[in-house]
């Protein structure tokens, strides 16, 4: 236990004129009383601009008593059934809890551990409850539905909610953790587990706030566009107060009271600890949260105490009480509730004789049911109630609880709540006659069953009702829109498949420019397209789109933009198109999951394009895009100034050689490196196809490059190539002997000089294969291997690698402007007998021209005609001296360090 405060002296203690103060104090209740608190508060406010006015030092506070922001007076009263909906409330604790521990019982062999959370629904219970009761709306005609960021660890509650309503059955709560075999239920919300059940995947800490704010101001835009009705739409969010650490939490709370998203609803389970201990043992994490949430403009509201406190706080006239509250420490309210009333009586009241006198009436037990404000349903029911008629703000509710709430010895506020998953027969006996579940303990000794009333009893019919009036049950997922939207053929693009004319160079990203202007032009994908930037528009040449669609703005523009004279300027407007997210990639990309899930959440198909250093992109946001898999997203990701010696004179932290291996990591994630306009195109439009029209879940990531240079055009008939990975770009010259030369991004152009050089000064010829995606051949050529593994009797797959190079002899040298491994991935592939050598930019990058990076990381075209001249040399086809020859000839310096460790 922390020191005990020191007994109080009263609010006049250090007042040097007590009935001026009494006269202060009286007017402002007479002004409460007569005009209402909006007068009052102008009136403080009034007051506190004068005393500053005047040079006094008035400094500011966010943060407020520690007592409940609605009084009792205010409350609106709750309109349901409180003692149906406790025993409602009850069975949901009850089968949670039997679900995870029956799952921790089963296979011994196998460790008998699935894991699993009891505690974290267990203090959460009576505000989900409320919610899904009296607040939550389906989609339904004239709703489109809310949203709902359940936190991670409560799921067990969720699924013990749905097994009443009749959406889980008995057999998938037995397979809850056991999946593979196709019943069983996901551990946390995860939509690509449980397409048709759950929103968005909430338990990597700190995303679902992050996610949350981009998704609700995703409403508003769409809104303001006239594409969808979200006016009565609702986004909630489940947060645990030990998650609010992580900085995505706090990271965009600017934004949602900027743009003033009223339609967005944080609620903070503060049950004071974290996984390990406390969350501020020392401090008060209410306290702490109100004052980062206040200071950024957001409707506060704490709930810290259950009605049995209420007759106390009336009677705490000198506010002694009050200051107890606020004295006590984190530390020491966990040790309250993992205690019993004799310890709260003493440690707690036991700070001044007033408060022990205050309880005297009181036995230990009447003490011990004094409740946290997050386990009172009328007093959530107001809060909720609060937050869904604030207008003009987001709104934050801090809410009080128990971890482990009714686990009694086993876990309640204890430090090992968390990990609890494994309960005794004695413990479940106790958990029973808490929550009076109608189970005796011989069922509980045969295997703990599951409990369901009947569907005439007054529970059950109170429990569809509810959500019947609501519009259906939540959570709920729509895996694919109703929208039928057609793509634009191939040859809408013919601007960007032609080859350029005589002395013109373009990069692909100006190609990528190109191709979103067309489709901007579409009338009906044009609408759906969402361009997100990072404050990075005049890099890829996109400053143009600024006045031809607008810059989404709920404000609009209220200012003159200083280039408003240019044609080209910065124009915000409140039915913008374009999403411009500042330097902030990770908001970009919360932003892009956004409208990607937008076909689900708003049955409105929209297409992102989220363009971004391609450096900062996995690296940086590599959580969220691993999210964006699991929600089923779809869209374009595109990596511009990619690579590791194009972006030349930004160095170390601009230059990207590793995005395609991270982007690979990510199983529905399609990837591709194309060096030419034309591939750009042909990915993109085959990309609309599968997401847009064929509503596949896979979403695209694109690298772009800033170089520009002549592009070839289409050669008819190799579109499907480009999009399985590979073609044949330039054939061999009539020689012998061959060697291919496979390449992507800007390297490939170096393997084209490397082939020239190889004809013209070693008698070499090479053909040079585009390979716009390592990451799809690889997948084919593992996805032809398992077929092959699998089916012994029939003839096997050949990899689409093996079937391009198997007609062209020669050995194969990749290069590419990304790691070995990127090209490595294919070595399997490689037709038997052919020697395989991979170039690649391992190690950091740094500053310098072009020529001298590839040059310095051993990609340019002379180092590729050395590593062909040494395959053939190994194949016995060239001698070696021409390797050591060529090395000389083109002054490389064979024993510089290796790049990697340089």
């Amino acid at each position: 236990m922390s020191a005990i405060p020191q007994p109080y002296l009263g609010a006049s203690a250090n007042d040097e004129d007590s009935q001026e103060t009494r006269e202060w104090l009286d007017a402002l209740s007479a002004v409460i009383g007569s005009e209402g608190g909006d007068r009052a508060h102008f009136l403080l406010e009034q007051l506190i601009d004068h005393a500053r006015q005047a040079g006094i030092d008035v400094p500011f506070s966010a943060k407020t008593a520690y007592v409940n922001t609605i009084p009792t007076h205010q409350e609106e009263r709750f309109p349901g059934n409180i003692e149906i909906e406790e025993r409602l409330r009850a069975y949901m604790r009850w089968n949670a809890m039997a679900m995870v521990v029956k799952a921790n019982r089963l296979h011994p062999e196998d460790g008998g551990d699935l894991g699993g959370h009891i505690s974290s629904f267990a203090s959460l219970a009576t505000m989900l409850g409320c919610g899904f009761n009296h607040f939550w709306h389906g989609d339904s005609e004239g709703h489109g539905g809310d949203l709902l960021y359940i936190q991670g660890h409560s799921a067990p509650g969720i699924y013990a909610r749905a097994f009443l309503e009749g959406r889980i059955t008995e057999e998938q709560l037995l397979s809850f953790r056991q999946e593979v075999d196709g019943k069983g239920l996901s551990s946390y919300p995860h939509p690509k587990l449980m397409p048709e059940f759950w929103q968005f995947p909430t338990v990597s800490m700190g995303l679902g706030p992050l996610m949350a704010i981009y998704q609700a101001r995703f409403l508003k835009y769409l809104h303001a566009r006239g594409i969808a009705d979200t006016s009565k739409r609702k986004v909630w969010v489940f947060l645990g107060d030990g998650e609010m650490d992580e900085p995505e939490s706090l990271g965009a709370i600017g934004l949602a009271a900027r743009e003033k998203l009223d339609n967005l609803i944080f609620v903070v389970n503060c049950n004071l600890q974290r996984l390990d201990g406390p969350v501020r043992g020392n401090g008060k994490i209410i306290q702490e949260l109100e004052g980062e949430f206040r200071g950024s403009g957001w409707n506060v509201i704490k709930l810290i105490w259950g009605g049995y406190w209420d007759p106390l706080l009336a009677r705490d006239k000198d506010g002694l009480l009050r200051k107890v509250m606020m004295d006590t420490v984190d530390g020491d309210y966990q040790a309250m509730k993992a205690n019993d009333g004799a310890f709260v009586r003493k440690n707690f009241f036991g700070q001044h004789p007033k408060l022990l006198e205050m309880v005297a009436k009181m036995s230990d037990d009447d003490i011990w049911r004094l409740n946290r404000g997050g386990h009172d349903p009328q007093k959530v029911y107001a809060a909720y109630h609060k937050a869904v008629n604030t207008v003009g703000q987001p709104t934050v509710m801090l809410i009080k609880t128990v971890k482990g709430f009714g686990m009694g010895k086993s876990g309640e506020g204890k430090n090992t709540a968390h990990q609890t998953k494994k309960l005794t027969d004695e413990d479940i006996k106790s958990f029973r006659d808490r929550f009076n579940i109608p189970v005796n303990d011989q069922q509980i000794a045969d295997g703990i069953p599951f409990y369901k009333p009947a569907d005439d009893t007054p529970e059950m019919r109170y429990l569809h009702e509810r959500r019947e009036s609501l519009g259906g049950y939540l959570p709920k997922r729509r895996p694919k829109s109703d929208e039928q939207l057609v793509v634009p053929g191939l040859d809408t693009f013919k601007a960007v498949l032609e080859p350029t004319a005589e002395g013109r160079e373009i990069s692909t990203t100006q190609a990528y420019v190109r191709f979103l202007t067309q489709l901007l032009r579409d009338k009906d994908l044009g609408p759906r397209t969402v361009p997100i930037l990072v404050d990075e528009a005049r890099t890829f040449g996109m400053e143009g789109l600024f006045r031809q669609i607008g810059i989404y703005n709920p404000d609009g523009q209220k200012y003159t933009p200083v280039d408003k004279d240019q044609v080209m300027y910065y124009r915000e407007d409140k039915a913008g198109q374009i999403l411009q997210e500042g330097i902030n990639e990770a908001g970009g990309m919360a932003s892009w999951i956004a409208a990607a899930t937008s076909y689900s959440t708003n049955n409105r198909v929209m297409i992102p394009f989220f363009v971004y250093y391609s450096m900062f992109g996995f690296q940086r946001i590599g959580d969220l895009a691993w999210a964006a898999g699991d929600m089923q997203a779809r869209g374009f990701l595109l990596g511009g100034t990619s690579g590791r010696t194009t972006l030349n004179g930004e160095g170390l932290q601009h230059e990207d050689g590793h995005s395609h291996i991270l982007a690979g990591t990510i199983p529905n994630c399609i990837s591709y490196d194309p060096t030419f306009a034309h591939e750009v195109a042909v990915i993109m439009q085959h990309g609309l196809k599968r997401m847009v029209e064929k509503q596949e879940n896979v979403y695209y990531y694109i690298t772009l490059l800033n170089e520009n240079y002549p592009q070839p055009g289409l050669k008819p008939g190799t579109e499907e190539q480009i999009i399985k990975g590979m073609y044949l770009l330039d054939e061999a010259a009539k020689l012998t002997p061959r060697v291919n030369l496979l390449g992507s991004g800007t390297i490939l152009r170096e393997s084209q000089a490397a082939k020239k050089l190889l004809e013209d000064d070693w008698g070499v010829a090479a053909n040079v294969w585009s390979c716009p995606s390592f990451n799809e051949l690889a997948r084919d050529g593992q996805d032809a291997e398992r077929w092959s593994l699998l089916h012994p009797l029939e003839a096997a797959r050949v990899p689409f690698v093996t079937q391009q190079l198997q007609p062209h002899n020669g050995p194969v040298i990749a290069s590419t402007d990304y790691m070995k491994n990127y090209a490595e991935q294919i070595r399997a592939f490689i037709p038997k007998g052919r020697t395989y050598k991979v170039l690649g930019t391992d190690g950091f990058g740094r500053s310098d021209f072009r020529s001298k990076l590839r040059e310095h990381f051993e990609v340019n075209r002379h180092y590729i005609v050395v590593a062909a001249l040494k395959a053939l040399a190994d194949e016995g086809t060239v001698p070696m001296a021409k390797v050591a020859e060529a090395i000389a000839k083109y002054g490389i310096k064979a024993d510089r360090i290796n790049p990697l460790y340089a």
